[in-house]
């Protein structure tokens, strides 16, 4: 307990000591017409996230050195971005990096040489699903929650991923969450935040994914990854816009703008779909491989006609 107690300290102090650097340097994220906040807030508060996972690998004899390698360097990248608005071209080789960083530390075989690319850009779009997702008070810190409590459920019965790492995070965003789950948000996580903590989502699931054969861990991001993935599609196929540009077709966008719900309430509901899901992921992540993969058919039709309802629903 007196190393969580000390990390939590150190925490607290860096989110004080950033929030007066913001102010002072204007790292600030203005809004504009397709924002979801009305005034100027300090972005970038998400550097806690990397700074925990800088202190676990400080703390614990420099373990996971490439995935620690990978977080900072794609950290520093997306805090530039933060501060100048980075290109694409710029972002994604770090990404690209990161990501095979990541896989190398898992000890992914490198052949076939498709299935590794394929997992990637999988891992490319996870981290991009963070990002994108990152756009209401509450989202990020909470659906994070949701999903690392999944994680740290699943490892507590098999031990394959070092414990503290998750229970670090989870200190990051409860520091974060004091600033942030606010009707008023004092910082926002910024890419940094979205990016680093989409990172370690991805190591550690796709860690339990490889090591225990199970596709269903998978599912452990589906409602993040229903609202993504379909409003992805839907830009691509239906809309003239660049899927880089930023946009409210998101289903917790349209239930902000059009229903006028809170955004801690629409943060609260996603994060809660997540948990139940969860509990059907830890319940069946043992079963055979063809049951596994009829569950996450199931699941992840029902959650594309969801998104499919909702979005005719909301329609302004």
């Amino acid at each position: 307990m007196g190393k969580y107690a000390f990390v939590l300290f150190i925490l607290v102090i860096v989110s004080y000591l950033y929030l007066k650097l913001a102010v002072k340097y204007k790292i600030i994220d203005k809004p504009n017409q397709r924002s979801s906040h009305k005034k100027i807030t300090v972005r970038g508060g998400g550097i806690l996230f990397p700074i925990a996972i800088a202190l676990f690998f400080l703390l614990n004899d420099f373990q996971y050195p490439y995935f620690f390698a990978g977080v900072i360097g794609i950290s520093i990248v997306s805090f530039l971005d933060d501060i100048y608005t980075l290109s694409s071209k710029i972002r994604f080789p770090f990404q690209l990096i990161a990501i095979y960083l990541i896989l190398y530390q898992i000890g992914l075989p490198f052949h076939p040489v498709y299935m590794f690319f394929l997992y990637l850009i999988t891992g490319i779009g996870v981290i991009n699903m963070f990002n994108f997702m990152d756009g209401i008070n509450g989202i990020t810190g909470l659906y994070s929650l949701a999903t690392i409590s999944g994680l740290y459920l699943i490892n507590i019965d098999e031990q394959i991923v070092n414990q503290e790492l998750l229970i670090y995070a989870i200190l990051a965003i409860l520091v974060f969450g004091f600033y942030n789950f606010r009707k008023k948000a004092v910082f926002f996580a910024g890419d940094i935040g979205s990016i680093s903590i989409g990172m370690l989502i991805f190591f550690v699931g796709f860690y339990l994914t490889y090591k225990l054969n199970s596709p269903l861990i998978l599912l452990l991001v589906i409602v993040y990854g229903a609202d993504a993935g379909n409003t992805l599609l839907y830009r691509t196929f239906f809309t003239q816009e660049s899927i880089l540009d930023p946009h409210r077709h998101h289903i917790y966008q349209k239930l902000v703008d059009i229903k006028k719900m809170s955004h801690l309430k629409v943060s609260i509901i996603y994060a809660c779909i997540q948990l139940i899901i969860n509990m059907i992921v830890y319940k069946t992540y043992h079963l055979e491989l063809q049951l596994q993969f009829l569950i996450l058919a199931i699941l992840v039709s029902i959650f594309t006609l969801l998104y499919i309802f909702l979005f005719k629903k909301l329609k302004a």
